[in-house]
């Protein structure tokens, strides 16, 4: 059943509203997590299905997949934590490298290059606008697509190319011309 007509089931039967939140919480909250922590990152996503069980009867019911609506909701909740996620940011840029176990001798090498860039790619993502930062983690840990990013954020694909390159760029600057956020859709 696509999301549109679980949506137009929650309105008759606000239960089934349920599906949804089954289908896409646990991606909502990595990327939140992944951009505020994980007590932050509970409360947004709550307050992301909060304001997306309100505003189902005005959902595009043309849209079979909801996961664009429900990141832009998500991304404006996030904005309101803004501080929050500069905050982690900061912590996470400034954290010690973690431990690696060496027993994990496959691994390690990719943990060890991991450890190394992970502070300074989360200084490099403090220091872009909110709006750069935005696009650029929507697509990079969100799995949205150009189109899907730019109906999240009710912004032009054209708005989401530029503010992409330009978030690349500055983020490739400060790593030293490495790309991290490389995605398979090129601009």
């Amino acid at each position: 059943m696509s999301d549109a007509a679980v949506i137009e089931a929650s309105h008759r039967d606000p239960e089934e509203f349920g599906l949804v939140y089954d289908r896409y919480a646990p991606m909502l909250y990595r990327f939140a997590f992944r951009r505020l922590g994980a007590e932050a990152a509970e409360d947004v996503v709550a307050e992301t299905f909060i304001a997306a069980f309100r505003r189902r009867a005005s959902y595009d019911l043309s849209r079979a997949d909801a996961r664009p609506w429900l990141f832009g909701i998500l991304v404006k909740e996030i904005s309101r934590h803004h501080r929050v996620e500069t905050t982690w940011l900061r912590l996470a840029a400034s954290a010690p490298a973690p431990q690696i176990d060496e027993g994990l001798a496959d691994r390690v090498a990719e943990a060890v290059s991991a450890a190394a860039t992970s502070g300074v790619l989360a200084a490099a993502l403090a220091g872009l606008k909110a709006r750069d930062r935005d696009v650029l983690l929507l697509i990079a840990w969100g799995d949205l697509s150009y189109e899907e990013t730019a109906t999240a954020l009710g912004i032009a694909i054209g708005t989401v190319r530029s503010r992409l390159n330009r978030a690349r760029r500055q983020i490739r600057t400060v790593l030293g011309n490495a790309d991290p956020a490389r995605t398979m859709e090129e601009s």
